[in-house]
């Protein structure tokens, strides 16, 4: 496993606008051409956290997908990232994770916000996804994911000589500033808990909804320290380098994971 180069993307998506998102979060990310493995978007970037842009979700043939696949080739990096995206009646908060060479893996978000009744509207998923790209194991996740740590339990995988299922864990975000306290405290959580690096992307500005959004976003290590995190409440794009050999020496010197629990995740 080499070192893995990330940037996180933290930007004020536009309302319902998909085109003007695309062209804005493409300006945002040009610089990064050739000097990163891996650029991570907020959620539903496309067009902000609304229950309304359900009815012009796109499908997998879509112009959002397409725009994806033609970054990730020009930046020589995977681009990930969530839109709401048709699939046959059901529409998803589908993270979709692509890469250089048009290939596309996704997750669709499993914990629904009730509390904003995104689950009266989008349908959940039910599979966690773990992703290899460039020696390192990702698993990439949904903002209200965050609050529930057993879905994302770093375990001892069976076939892989009992090595954890992954690297490095992804949040992608729409979380409104009232709780950035939670944001910032359950990411450090989930890094010191499944001894891994987290990436959590937040948006920032204001939506639609009026909901304010702080940013906060973050890449933190598996101490639970941050060593690239977003200042103030505008856009902020950040790289950072994630040492291999820091994550492995760490886990052989303080082996908690083999101590966790054993447990299936049911449906």
């Amino acid at each position: 496993m080499q070192d893995l180069r990330v940037s996180i993307v933290q930007g004020d998506t536009r309302w319902h606008d998909p085109a003007g998102n695309r062209d804005y979060y493409a300006g945002l990310i040009a610089p990064l051409a050739g000097n990163t493995d891996l650029v991570v978007l907020p959620e539903t970037f496309t067009s902000g956290f609304s229950n309304e842009a359900v009815t012009s979700a796109e499908d997998m043939q879509g112009e959002t997908l397409a725009w994806m696949r033609a970054q990730a080739q020009k930046l020589d990096a995977a681009i990930t990232g969530s839109v709401q995206l048709r699939e046959g009646d059901a529409v998803f908060n589908r993270l979709l994770f692509v890469t250089p060479d048009g290939r596309v893996q996704h997750y669709d978000k499993r914990h629904l916000f009730t509390f904003a009744g995104e689950n009266k509207r989008y349908a959940a998923g039910r599979e966690r996804l773990i992703v290899e790209w460039r020696g390192w194991r990702i698993c990439p996740l949904v903002c209200y994911d965050l609050r529930f740590p057993v879905f994302a339990r770093n375990r001892p995988d069976p076939t892989r000589a009992n090595a954890p299922d992954y690297d490095l864990l992804i949040f992608v975000a729409n979380w409104p500033a009232a709780r950035a306290y939670a944001w910032q405290t359950l990411l450090r959580a989930r890094a010191i808990e499944n001894l891994c690096y987290v990436a959590g992307v937040n948006r920032t500005g204001r939506d639609g909804n009026a909901l304010d959004y702080s940013g906060d976003s973050a890449l933190i290590d598996f101490l639970g320290q941050p060593f690239a995190e977003g200042e103030g409440e505008g856009e902020f794009v950040a790289s950072a380098t994630l040492s291999a050999r820091a994550l492995t020496d760490f886990r052989q010197r303080f082996p908690a994971l083999d101590d966790g629990d054993a447990f299936v995740l049911s449906h």
